[in-house]
């Protein structure tokens, strides 16, 4: 079957598509009702299913006799370690750790964060909650106490999982300490707080809550699963929100299960027994979704990977990974390539390693711009496939389903819907637009499983923030538009579309333009208020490493440069330049804050920044070239 015909066939025949999903795992209690309603009018899928996901994950692949296939390997350039560990060493620590939590008190329906760095007991601490039936909610590792006071608060966790550390490029910082901090400062005070001494030289000072992670393991005994209901939240996960306080999204079991499952053979295209590599962290939904569960469901090996793209130790991190571990398809941030690609611009690390293994490259978490794509492909002749999902759909909402049927790929699109989104774009007042008009990216309801269940204890923002604006649909706060062949173009949040005098322009077509520009290693297009037009753009941009072109050159050939591809109407005069790029730890740039900065706004910096005195540069840049409310 084409793609044609199977996506038509899931927006015109929900119930039956994923019934017939539903078939590819294995139940306790199978459900007969697939696709209903809460007491909101909300879908709910697979309502009177029972199931658990660390069995599926674990329990099932050893009872299959793959018990021995191996199903983590940690590899840590920071601690210079690697280690492999099978499904059946897995689940025997997962077993045990859900024994010693069950002794502790905790029981299903219970909540515990989980604050820890990429190592694997994180996986171990979230498949042991799901064993049991406890909603885990991984908060960021090295979240200031604060952010992590403000989550304790609002998901009341009975027990908090931590480790004794977290390594940067250049520091080991302490967590322990940042825990004891956080619980002072929350309302709400935890039972427990287990931790795990990685014997780091970390400092951990000792509570009366704390219980020491290994003596937990060691002195327990392993449990059974305990089934679910389809509908219990397996987690929560804090995004940002338009109003500083962060949004916990709530997820699923059994339509998650369901969905993942689907997207790991029919969108990734990943047989069973392959190495899967999603260079993400666990705090974030693709840490979640395609370093944990999809691939344990799929009976895949994953990789938990503590470093960064570059500087631990170098700009080959990525490629020897790959070599090593013979990685099938990868996964990660255009910006993750975009920084290899500034430390390496020839590409000469990738010639060191033989990356036969590696078919497909997966790009999200922000769009994909040209130069990056091209480069990529230049140095690894491979496809280069971007999507787009969010942290409230869980998995891909737009993508080249490669599992259904790989199609050409349009630079700049996430190519068509995937099977279940019925995707449409809207103007202002809820219209159809035609085929390459930009407007709203809405999808129909119901979305399809695997999408989230709400807003953890706050149905009112959830409706407000989603269903409001247009009765029977999911906004998604992005900006994009369709072209004729049923390609899907996203542009960007909806509030990165500026207008220039009355013409709308999207600063990720004007982005494309500035990151062709051959000192350009890294960039961001906003729109800067202005007296006369309304908005124009402001460009920043990192230029790369060793290229001492001069700003006004720069900024000149890139004025220039606009002006021939997109026209005098973009009136793009000013480019500065910056070290680096205020961005989420999940990679994402900050645009609003930028923009805010620029315009003289009150800004809150968000709790996801990766570095905030980036912000204190921006300032001070913007006050240096006169630029924004400091031209004066």
């Amino acid at each position: 079957m084409e793609y044609k015909e199977i996506y038509e066939d899931s927006i015109a025949h929900p119930e039956k598509f994923w019934a017939e999903q539903a078939d590819a795992i294995e139940w306790y209690n199978k459900p007969e009702t697939i696709l209903s309603k809460d007491e909101n009018g909300y879908p709910l899928w697979y309502k009177d299913g029972e199931l658990n996901i660390c069995y599926l994950a674990l329990d099932k692949h050893i009872q299959d006799g793959c018990g021995d296939q191996v199903a983590f390997i940690y590899d840590s350039p920071v601690t210079q370690t690697v280690k492999k560990y099978t499904f059946s060493e897995v689940k025997t620590e997962v077993a045990k750790l859900a024994g010693g939590m069950q002794s502790l008190g905790l029981k299903k329906g219970d909540t515990a964060i989980i604050y820890m760095p990429m190592i694997p007991q994180t996986a171990f601490a979230m498949l042991a909650c799901a064993r049991i039936g406890v909603i885990h909610s991984v908060v960021f590792g090295g979240f200031a106490p604060h952010e992590l006071a403000i989550r304790i608060d609002d998901c009341k966790p009975r027990a908090i999982i931590t480790a004794s550390s977290g390594i940067e490029v250049d520091r080991l910082i302490a967590y322990k300490p940042l825990v004891d901090e956080a619980i002072a400062l929350a309302s709400h005070r935890p039972k427990k707080v287990i931790v795990f001494n990685r014997k780091l030289g970390a400092r951990i000072p000792f509570k009366k809550y704390d219980v020491d992670y290994d003596a937990l393991v060691y002195g327990s005994e392993e449990t059974p699963c305990v089934p679910v209901n389809s509908n219990h939240p397996l987690y929560i996960l804090y995004t940002s929100g338009t109003t500083g306080k962060p949004k916990g999204i709530v997820r699923d079991t059994g339509g998650y299960a369901v969905a993942l499952k689907f997207s790991m053979k029919y969108i990734y295209n990943v047989k069973e027994d392959e190495t899967f590599w999603a260079a993400s962290d666990m705090g974030w939904a693709v840490g979640h979704s395609y370093i944990l569960y999809g691939p344990l469901l799929n009976r895949n090996t994953t990789i938990i990977f503590e470093g960064k793209p570059i500087k631990t130790p170098d700009a080959s991190t990525f490629w020897r990974i790959i070599s090593e571990h013979k990685v099938g398809t990868m996964f990660t941030a255009p910006t993750a390539i975009r920084a290899i690609k500034k430390e390496d611009p020839d590409g000469e690390f990738i010639k060191q390693y033989d990356l036969s293994h590696l078919k497909n490259q997966f790009l999200a978490g922000e769009r994909c711009d040209n130069a990056t794509l091209e480069w990529y492909q230049q140095h690894i002749p491979i496809p280069v496939i971007d999507h787009w999902w969010q942290t409230e759909s869980g998995w891909p909402m737009i993508a080249n389903s490669l599992g259904i049927e790989k199609m050409p790929v349009k630079s700049g699109s996430a190519t068509k819907a995937v099977c279940g989104y019925d995707i449409r774009i809207f103007n202002e007042n809820g219209d159809e637009l035609s085929a390459n008009e930009e407007g709203l990216v809405v999808v129909k309801l119901p979305l399809p499983p695997g999408n989230m269940l709400g807003i953890w204890e706050n149905e009112a923002r959830f409706k407000a923030g989603y269903f409001t604006k247009f009765d029977g649909y999911y906004l998604s706060g992005d900006g994009g538009y369709k072209d004729e062949d049923g390609y899907i173009f996203i542009t960007g949040r909806t509030d990165d579309v500026i207008n220039v005098a009355g013409h709308r322009l999207s600063t990720a077509e004007m982005e494309e333009v500035v990151a062709s520009h051959h000192s350009v290693a890294e960039c961001a297009v906003i729109g800067i208020h202005d007296e006369l037009k309304g908005q124009i753009p402001l460009a920043l941009v990192v230029t790369k490493s060793g290229d001492e072109i001069e700003h006004y050159q720069l900024e000149q050939e890139i004025i220039k440069l606009v002006r021939q591809q997109i026209g005098a109407v973009a009136s793009l005069r000013n480019v500065v330049i910056v070290h680096r790029l205020p961005k989420t730890r999940s990679g994402k740039i900050l645009r609003k804050l930028m923009r805010s900065i620029a315009d003289g706004e009150e800004f809150q910096i968000p709790s996801t920044i990766d570095d905030e005195s980036i912000v204190e540069e921006i300032v001070t840049t913007l006050k240096k070239y006169k630029i924004g409310v400091y031209n004066i």
